[in-house]
């Protein structure tokens, strides 16, 4: 401020006094001015040598003298401005400041002006209207920087290769970015106005604009020499060195640099095509580098590079739609142009043979992506045709048939539910090519009967099941943890449970029986071997059986199971006769019987026919039949019992040197043993003797005779030793016999069914079925008078095909029989039933 000092007009010895004051200072009464002192007056008044208040105004002292009126003197005053011109001065003021601010912003340096002063001056421009001339401004200073400092030092930090160039190019990026954010702020009430509402590009996406088109100029411009489009060459090389797993890719400077690209929206434009038609050259490089190799290397190869990159799209942020042609041309070339190869037929054969879930989960993965996975299935439908029909034919090993049929249906249900996500056409394509192998008659029939040899097998198969022999199958077939959880989703019992276990193979058992087209031949056999288990004793539960039996009612009809179900009510029946037998002993006999005698009364249309074998039975065995004999016939009068002693078993004691003995025997060994209770007079008996005695000729008292001497328990023994039972061997008791268990069962030596017996069943069955066809043909006739051919044979199929399938040619031939013996007549191609 300027000072202002007050002296008299003369040349007084009065001392001057200097004062300082300011325009504030001044008093609104002209007469008193109260006048800020200077620190000398300060100084004097604080010695008492100043009075407190100098009153200008005052008259001069009579001791003074006179010397005029008093002035005010003002150093340093400056001539008043306008303001107008004060205001003019402000603002070139502050547009000088924004420029030797935005100098210092692009030089990294802090403005030399806050930058809460130049944010007011650019508002004070702009409420004044200056708007569009500090936009001009802002981006004639960008651009020119920009052009004339950023570029060169790109160029010249650049270097010569590629990727030099981008982290040329990103560091550059990178220092603009936080110069931006500078310049955002600084200018930001220019961002929020005059730009908004004049539909300008704000600050941010002027900056970018500019730095684009610096640094990332269109090609038609640059005859492929700008930094950008180098910068992207060095992207695309980094991608190649990740997918080479080359130790020179930077993934920090990647992932940054795909950022920049699409901040500064030349991703789509520049970097895409250029990074796509590269992955086009090296996709079909990959694949004709392992085309050679195996399917299954193939499929690992092409299932790692597609999970490869698409973790690396994720990784640095590539764009869906980047990621998307990525993959299609992936897809494309590696699957499409190779479809031949992934769907070759004896490779797939192969990976199915090995039971390569892993590799056929990849192959129908990657099928899937190209949507053709669906090619796969006649490759797929031609192997188990193949495989099965293979296992059909092996005469060698056809006592396994059931069970390596089983375990390929196994295998082939794991790699729908574990490979092929449980897709409904490959489940379709099994059940139809097991359907055709299984019904091939040149394959699958016996002794040129058009019977089915799988249905004797699979009876046979559900006969081992029920006999216990759950342990006998190879882990391979049972249950695993994802059966177990899927039972315990669906609310049925746990298959780690012996008795579910049993009841899931006994279902997969039925699938098999399920494609048998004839099931006669399982029927026969089926009902065999149930009756063998149920007289036996030999079945491991009866509610297994009772379930299966379940089973073939709901698949088959009450017709296929009415003799099977009378085999179990017969068996009922015996009980209750059983227990009529003995009350009415207890009441006329007064006393027990010497032995306890159970018998089983069987139909003989439900049950199998078994051979009649004479048997010397002892005498009180004798004696109780008889007497059972009199009590049924008395109570059911014109029925006749023929006794199957091959069928019989007992149980008795028997006393050892060792100790006492209960033997679990057959009717044939219990005769043979109870021969020795009376000592031999030649101290043995010999084969000749046993013959006479028991009535046991051939064969049957050879297995006898060689299940009690020459198998584990040997109660007996055979002179000589050997394995083999001859004419001139003899026999002796063995007083040396111990077993660590009382009850010692002595099991009978089973005779295998020959291949003539087998041929005759089977002949029996064919035979049964021609009857059940004309049956059904006359049935038909019967109710219909007249009926063509075509319509009538329909009709048999429709009639007989829950027994099983019949040819055409097998009616046609059936038809004529029965014409043969008048009960068609034939008129053009229609019957008639003859009454």
């Amino acid at each position: 401020m300027p000072s202002v000092s007050g002296t008299p007009d003369s040349t007084s010895s009065r001392r001057r006094q200097r004062l300082s004051t300011s325009p504030s200072a001044s008093s609104a009464n002209p007469k008193r001015a109260r006048v800020t002192e200077s620190p000398a007056m300060a100084t004097l008044r604080a010695r008492g040598k100043m009075p407190d208040i100098i009153d200008l105004t005052e008259k001069p002292s009579a001791f003074q003298p006179y010397s005029g009126a008093k002035k005010l003197v003002i150093k340093n005053l400056r001539a008043p401005i306008s303001r107008e011109a004060q205001v003019e001065e402000y603002y070139a003021r502050t547009e000088k400041d924004l420029e030797e601010a935005l100098e210092a912003i692009f030089d990294d340096r802090r403005p030399a002006v806050p930058l809460e002063r130049l944010y007011r001056g650019v508002e004070d421009v702009c409420r004044r209207g200056g708007a569009a001339k500090v936009y001009r401004l802002l981006k004639e200073r960008i651009d020119r920087h920009l052009q004339l400092v950023v570029l060169p030092r790109i160029r010249r930090t650049g270097g010569q290769s590629n990727i030099e160039m981008l982290r040329s190019v990103r560091g550059e990026w990178n220092v603009w970015n936080a110069q931006t954010i500078t310049l955002r702020s600084t200018f930001s009430y220019l961002d929020r106005t005059f730009l908004l509402r004049e539909s300008l590009p704000s600050i941010n996406d002027m900056a970018i604009s500019h730095f684009r088109r610096m640094a990332f100029p269109q090609s038609s411009q640059t005859n492929g020499s700008s930094p950008g489009e180098k910068a992207i060459a060095g992207v695309c090389e980094m991608i190649e060195y990740d997918r080479r797993g080359d130790e020179r890719l930077d993934s920090n400077l990647l992932k940054e640099s795909i950022r920049m690209i699409y901040v500064l929206g030349v991703y789509v434009k520049q970097f895409e095509p250029v990074f796509l038609k590269q992955s086009v050259s090296y996709f079909e490089e990959f694949g004709e580098s392992w085309s050679a190799s195996s399917l299954k290397g193939y499929i690992a190869a092409c299932e790692n590079l597609l999970n490869r990159e698409d973790h690396r799209c994720m990784a640095y942020n590539f764009d869906s739609a980047t990621v998307k042609q990525l993959m299609d041309s992936a897809h494309k070339i590696l699957i499409d142009q190779y479809s031949e190869k992934l769907l070759h037929g004896d490779s797939l054969s192969n990976l199915l043979s090995d039971r390569d879930v892993k590799s056929m989960r990849g192959l129908y993965d990657l099928l899937r992506l190209s949507d053709i996975q669906k090619k796969m299935k006649n490759p797929w439908t031609e192997y188990i045709r193949q495989t099965g029909s293979a296992i059909i034919s092996d005469k060698e090993r056809g006592d396994e048939m059931v069970l390596r049929l089983l375990e390929l249906r196994r295998s082939l249900d794991l790699m729908i539910r574990d490979a092929f996500k449980k897709d409904e056409d490959f489940l379709w394509g099994m059940r139809e090519a097991f359907g055709k192998f299984m019904n091939d008659r040149k394959i699958a029939s016996c002794w040129d009967t058009n019977t089915s040899k799988i249905g004797e097998m699979t009876a046979k198969y559900i006969d081992m099941l029920l006999r216990g022999g759950l342990k006998a199958l190879p882990k391979e077939l049972l249950s695993d943890a994802k059966d177990r959880a899927a039972a315990e989703r669906e609310g049925q019992a746990s298959t780690a449970d012996e008795d579910a276990e049993l009841d899931r193979q006994l279902d997969q058992a039925l699938e098999l029986f399920r494609f048998i087209e004839g099931k006669d031949a399982f029927e026969a056999f089926y009902k065999k071997d149930l009756a063998r288990r149920l007289l036996m004793g030999r079945s491991a539960s009866q509610d297994a059986e009772r379930n299966m039996l379940t089973k073939l009612r709901s698949e088959c009809g009450s017709n296929f199971t009415h003799n099977l179900e009378q085999m179990f009510k017969d068996q009922e029946l015996a009980k209750d006769e059983m227990e009529s037998y003995r009350q009415s002993s207890i009441t006329t006999q007064k006393q027990k019987a010497p032995i306890d005698l159970s018998v089983m009364i069987l139909s003989a249309s439900a049950w199998p026919t078994y051979p009649d074998t004479r048997l010397n039975l002892p005498d009180e065995v004798a004696t109780q039949i008889e007497t059972f004999d009199k009590h049924y016939k008395s109570k059911h009068t014109g029925r006749v019992l023929t006794w199957k002693h091959s069928l019989a078993h007992c149980s008795i004691k028997a006393s050892f040197p060792k100790g006492t003995k209960e033997l679990l025997v057959s009717a044939f060994q219990a005769v043979v043993l109870m021969m020795f209770n009376k000592e031999p007079t030649a101290g043995f008996f010999t084969y000749e003797q046993i013959s006479a005695a028991t009535g046991l000729q051939g064969g049957d008292l050879d297995r006898t005779l060689q299940s009690l001497a020459c198998g584990k328990a040997r109660v007996i023994t055979k002179h000589p030793k050997g394995r083999e039972v001859k004419p001139t061997d003899t026999f002796t008791f063995n007083q040396a016999f111990s077993d660590p268990k009382y009850r010692v069962k002595i099991n009978q030596i089973q005779l295998k069914e020959t291949k003539e017996e087998n041929k005759a069943t089977h002949e029996r069955i064919a035979q049964d079925r021609r009857f059940e066809t004309q049956a059904a043909i006359v049935r038909i006739m019967k109710s219909r008078k007249s009926m063509g051919h075509a319509e009538l044979v329909a009709e048999v199929i429709n009639l007989t095909k829950k027994r099983g399938s019949v040819e055409p040619a097998s009616i046609k031939k059936e038809i004529e029989s029965l014409i043969e013996k008048d009960y068609l007549e034939r008129e053009d191609n229609s019957y008639t039933y003859l009454a």
